[in-house]
């Protein structure tokens, strides 16, 4: 093909052409003031530098050190290549096409673009292309009309490509694309060692949990969740966000989690626990808030208690499949300060299962916070079977993959309705104490006669008797009517609690020989598993123990 012919295709030269000789009133005229291209004297006085229409076109693009290569019809057949781009791929074969004499460019996918320039006569680029070799090109190709008669069709138009090498541009971008996934993968690294290996298993309720962090685009926030067990049957159960992502917010929720695991065994009413985080929170960074919800089960009680410090409310769906949304008290998050925090509570009766979550399942950019709530209501009325197929149904429901732009935590517990054989494992037996002489030999018959009928080994009979009227003994000696002995068991353990009407919690200390009181609490802190105190709602305090049964009871 004639280089020569086609240069003076090239883009602006048919305009300058024009401008010289159209006869037209509007053309310029050569001795026109204001000329397409003219030459001017340098200011040192030297020669004039010769006009930019006088410039041979292939003397320049054979200088410049991008590389440029010329192709033409619908076959994309090789007319040039630059000197540049010859050191780069080497000699290239003229009027072979494109597909046998510029294998590069068919690699990088390069060829279906030149026939979409040819189709549409508009210039097309493909930004940051590695070529066979390791350098980096940005190819912009541009369409060049047919000499005979201007236009730009398939039969006779061309395709002038040029390609910018951005290597140096391409490394740096890479090295910080990699440096950003380091950062992640440590974030996510952290976040999921601060979360729970295994979540604990409580005797009364099935739990299950879910983490997702957010896709590749998105930094890692900081949601948490854990479970514990308070001992006495209860379970504290929580989730939260921190706000913020990366890092440093990874690190601020495993602090929080770990305080939240120090108060709950303080075994506090919900809110008190988010009062202390609350103070905490603006201890550890007082420009980093957080919201969450702290919840404690009670199997006697058959309700969840829970305090909220700006988090999302609490879903629970009853035995019939209707879903309650416990969105009432809530506070400002953690490390805001200045409010007090109180308790609510929502009934979890055997059947029921309740669901905690961040907002990362719910909301979304298009639409109303409200509206994620609402689809998540409707997907958990549908969810049947155990909480982890609960879990992982709610995340499908809610559109939640690998590409998502936030963290999603998901914490389901469900309290099971217990029938036939199974029931027989969860047994209650109380006793209400008036007080009174006769109110500890009450309490040892009335122990003895149950743990019988429960067919308890003669070993753990008696330790359970014992353990009931040493408790007994100690809230009749230093607590006030009314009193309550409650013995359960479970397929596990089995708990002995007292409750009374004052709020002072016991202490085991060391009884001095000549002591005649003191050794109570201290023989139950002996014989049993475990034991310990906490402050009762509604006034009052409750003494439990609790031992661990043999596999075979």
């Amino acid at each position: 093909m004639n280089f020569t012919r086609w240069s003076a295709r090239l883009p602006g030269t048919q305009r300058r052409a024009a401008a010289r000789t159209d006869g037209s009133p509007t053309a310029l005229p050569p001795e026109s003031s204001v000329p397409a291209a003219r030459a001017e004297r340098l200011t040192d006085g030297s020669a004039p530098a010769p006009a930019v229409d006088e410039l041979p076109v292939r003397e320049v693009l054979d200088r410049i050190p991008a590389l440029v290569a010329l192709v033409h019809g619908p076959e994309h057949r090789l007319a040039y290549v630059n000197d540049a781009y010859v050191t780069a791929f080497g000699a290239r074969p003229v009027g072979e096409p494109a597909r046998d004499a510029l294998p590069e460019l068919d690699e990088v996918g390069l060829l279906p673009l030149l026939d979409q320039v040819l189709r549409s006569s508009k210039p097309r680029t493909v930004k940051s292309r590695k070529v066979p070799g390791g350098r980096s090109y940005t190819f912009t190709c541009t369409p060049i009309p047919d000499p005979v008669d201007g236009s730009a069709i398939p039969e006779g138009g061309g395709v002038l490509i040029f390609a910018a090498d951005v290597t140096d541009h391409a490394e740096a971008a890479e090295r910080l694309r990699a440096s950003e996934r380091q950062q992640r993968e440590t974030a996510v690294t952290l976040q999921r060692s601060l979360l729970p290996q295994e979540l604990e298993e409580p005797d009364d309720l099935r739990v299950a949990a879910t983490y997702h962090p957010g896709g590749t685009e998105a930094a890692v926030g900081g949601d948490w969740y854990d479970v514990i067990t308070l001992g006495g049957g209860r379970t504290a159960l929580v989730i939260g966000d921190v706000m913020g992502r990366g890092v440093r917010a990874a690190a601020v929720m495993g602090q929080l989690r770990t305080a939240v695991r120090a108060y709950a065994r303080l075994d506090l009413p919900p809110h008190e626990v988010l009062q202390l985080l609350d103070g905490l929170a603006m201890e550890i960074d007082a420009n980093q808030i957080a919201t969450c919800v702290y919840a404690v089960h009670d199997p006697n009680e058959g309700r969840l208690v829970y305090a909220s410090a700006g988090h999302l409310p609490i879903l629970v769906r009853d035995e019939s499949g209707t879903v309650l949304r416990a969105d009432e008290p809530t506070g400002p998050p953690l490390g805001t300060g200045g409010w007090m925090h109180s308790s609510g509570s929502v009934p979890l009766g055997p059947g029921s299962t309740a669901v905690l979550y961040t907002d990362g399942l719910v909301e979304r950019r298009d639409a109303d916070l409200d509206e994620g709530i609402e689809s998540l209501e409707r997907a958990l009325a549908g969810a049947t079977g155990t909480p982890q197929v609960v879990c992982d149904r709610l995340v499908r429901s809610m559109g939640v993959t690998a590409e998502h732009d936030d963290d999603v935590a998901v914490l389901v517990l469900q309290h099971p309705a217990r029938k036939g054989p199974d029931s027989e494992l969860f047994r209650n037996a109380a006793l209400e104490l008036l007080g009174g002489v006769e109110a500890a030999p009450r309490a040892r018959a009335f122990a003895s006669g149950v743990l019988t009928s429960w067919r308890f080994p003669p070993d753990l009979h008696d330790l359970g008797v014992l353990a009931a009227s040493e408790l007994v003994a100690n809230s009749l000696q230093h607590g006030t009517p009314p009193m309550r002995l409650r013995l359960r068991r479970t397929d596990r353990r089995l708990i002995v609690e007292v409750t009374d009407g004052d709020d002072h919690l016991p202490r085991r200390r060391r009884a001095e020989p000549a002591d005649e009181s003191g050794r109570g609490i201290a023989i139950v802190a002996t014989i049993a598993s475990n034991w310990g105190s906490r402050r009762t709602p509604g006034g009052g305090k409750a003494v439990w123990c609790e031992f661990a049964l043999p596999r075979s009871t």
